[in-house]
């Protein structure tokens, strides 16, 4: 089984209260791409310029991820700097520099064509749109969105919605989304616009999830200590995805744990700048923090 992700690459300038570090690979494919490929492999469908390091591309091969969809062209690689406050849970961006990810339009090559998990990282509904053009209908479609395009381009991200079977973004961006400034009726709102399932992430405070047929809500797995929160929810995602892909069905009890999954596989990301810490896990590693999670939410 694979997953076929379709988003940003980057380099990433970060500051947290740990310290400063550039140029950090990143960019939401990428977080998506190496967690995913904990569980199963990667179809990488992304553009980067001709400054990205052939040891970055090494390293992403050297996890099984799949690097026909990843297009390299005249330019520079997409980069952004942000700065962490204290409580790490509020950033600023410093810059953003989309460069040759400015005017990406995705080509899905014909291999990766017969994906039957999909992953529409963060970018223009108009962008994720296109690659729906590109695939017969998968099995399981899930989208991610960000503020920007609920405030620049809501009828697009509308017109998306109703062609995903999934959709995850955070309680603020619910809150614009819908209206609604109680978490579980914009968790319901959201379902209305035509995805069957809505994971409504909340940081520190885990997430939720909800669907026509149930609502389940998750906690954060207990960190102790958080570096850098930089592709926590792209991390997530592609914990989720993966393990999801790895299943016999879309089950409630499946659902359930690919949710635990991505929620350990998150905890890993966050104890290092950009990918280090993620890059060097294992599937051991969230088997054993998924164990502990059940333990923790366990009655």
């Amino acid at each position: 089984m694979s997953v076929l992700v379709v988003g940003s690459t980057a380099f990433d300038d970060i500051q947290t209260p740990f310290g400063t570090r550039e140029a950090c690979l990143g960019g939401s494919s990428t977080y998506f791409s190496l967690a995913a490929a904990l569980f199963t492999q990667v179809r990488l469908v992304s553009v980067v310029g001709e400054d990205f390091p052939r040891a970055s591309r090494d390293l992403l091969a050297a996890h099984g991820i799949r690097l026909d969809g990843l297009e390299v062209r005249p330019g520079k690689t997409f980069r952004w700097s942000g700065r962490y406050a204290a409580d790490m849970n509020s950033r600023e961006t410093l810059a953003v520099h989309l460069n040759t990810f400015g005017d990406f339009r995705p080509k899905v090559p014909p291999a990766f064509r017969d994906s039957r998990f999909v992953f529409l990282a963060n970018g223009a509904p108009a962008t994720q749109d296109s690659v729906l053009d590109q695939v017969p209908p998968p099995e399981f479609v899930v989208a991610d969105t960000m503020n920007l395009w609920i405030e620049t381009a809501r009828d697009a991200l509308l017109a998306l919605l109703r062609r995903v079977d999934g959709l995850i973004l955070n309680d603020e961006e619910a809150r614009m989304l819908t209206g609604e400034k109680n978490l579980i009726r914009a968790g319901r709102r959201v379902l209305e616009l035509g995805p069957k399932l809505v994971i409504l992430k909340k940081g520190e405070h885990g997430c939720f999830l909800f669907s026509n047929f149930f609502a389940y809500a998750m906690p954060a797995y207990p960190t102790e200590r958080v570096v850098d929160p930089t592709g926590a929810g792209d991390s997530f995602a592609g914990g989720f995805m993966g393990f999801l892909s790895t299943c016999d069905t879309l089950s409630l009890w499946n659902m359930k744990r690919a949710i635990a999954y991505g929620t350990v596989t998150a905890s890993l990301t966050v104890e290092d700048f950009g990918v280090d810490r993620l890059a060097q896990a294992k599937l051991e590693d969230v088997e054993r923090r998924y164990r502990e999670l059940i333990q923790f939410v366990a009655v």
